[in-house]
């Protein structure tokens, strides 16, 4: 599938298990994506100095996925376009006492971009209504609200000039198998283990039914989500980063109008 393709038609439902985590689209290999990859990545950097120096739009990219499906590693290799200066990124855990004691989103506004900047979660607010559902920890009645207000939250930052993009990095529950056997066997990646994923591996369907409820509640023109097939890293960062590229250059940015009188400078 093209990187267009992975995005969730609006207004449907998908099944999670109609869509390949091994696909990698139009490519037989990963050296043919490569050096497109390395075009957006230097893509997004010039568009973020437009973005910042413009200072009318900001960028926020969601990404979700189970335990070892590549958040980090797609931060780590796509996300080095953006300069650190104009760029925030936060993860999100368990919520503290304090987070607990406010409503789910007051965690999660403080962290919206402001205009010029570029702001990527870790997992995010939806973890209000995935993990909070599957282990069920507060009332149906209390999560099956949270789809709304998630909908009303997104549009408020869209009418605001934020650009909201979310991607499920989608990788198979053998591809999560060997990715945490990885972690156990290499001694310098053994504290990304963490035992209690396993407790969340045992109930992967409940979490896959979740995420398709995502999918067809909370997924609009103006915050779409994106089901990456990420079985194969660099396919993943190919999408991730089109996509991205694709949204800020629909913003039509412009750098901002000389100050008068530049011409009569004369630097001695």
């Amino acid at each position: 599938m093209s990187w267009q393709e992975t995005r969730v038609p609006f207004g449907e439902r998908i099944a999670l298990a109609d869509v390949d985590p091994d696909d990698s689209g139009p490519f037989a290999h990963k050296r043919e994506a490569e050096p497109l990859i390395k075009e957006n990545v230097k893509r997004m950097e010039e568009l973020q100095e437009l973005m910042y120096a413009e200072r009318k739009h900001a960028l926020l990219i969601v990404l979700q996925a189970m335990d070892a499906g590549g958040k980090d590693s797609t931060i780590r290799h796509v996300m080095d376009g953006f300069n650190p200066q104009g760029c925030h990124v936060v993860g999100f855990g368990v919520p503290t006492p304090l987070e607990l004691a406010h409503d789910f989103l007051w965690r999660i506004h403080p962290h919206a971009p402001r205009r010029g900047y570029v702001s990527i979660f870790n997992r995010s607010h939806y973890e209000d209504v995935l993990v909070v559902r599957v282990e069920d920890l507060v009332p149906e009645a209390v999560w099956g609200a949270r789809y709304d207000q998630i909908n009303a939250f997104e549009r408020l930052l869209a009418d605001s000039g934020v650009t909201l993009l979310k991607f499920f990095l989608h990788i198979s529950k053998e591809e999560q198998k060997e990715r945490f056997q990885e972690r156990l066997d290499r001694p310098e990646k053994n504290w990304k283990f963490n035992p209690s994923d396993l407790e969340t591996r045992s109930k992967w369907d409940e979490y896959m039914r979740a995420f398709e409820e995502v999918f067809a509640q909370c997924n609009h023109p103006w915050a779409p989500w994106y089901v990456v097939p990420a079985n194969k890293k660099w396919y993943r960062n190919w999408v991730v980063s089109s996509a991205i590229v694709a949204a800020m250059e629909g913003m039509e940015m412009q750098y901002p109008p000389a100050p008068p009188g530049l011409d009569e400078i004369v630097i001695e």
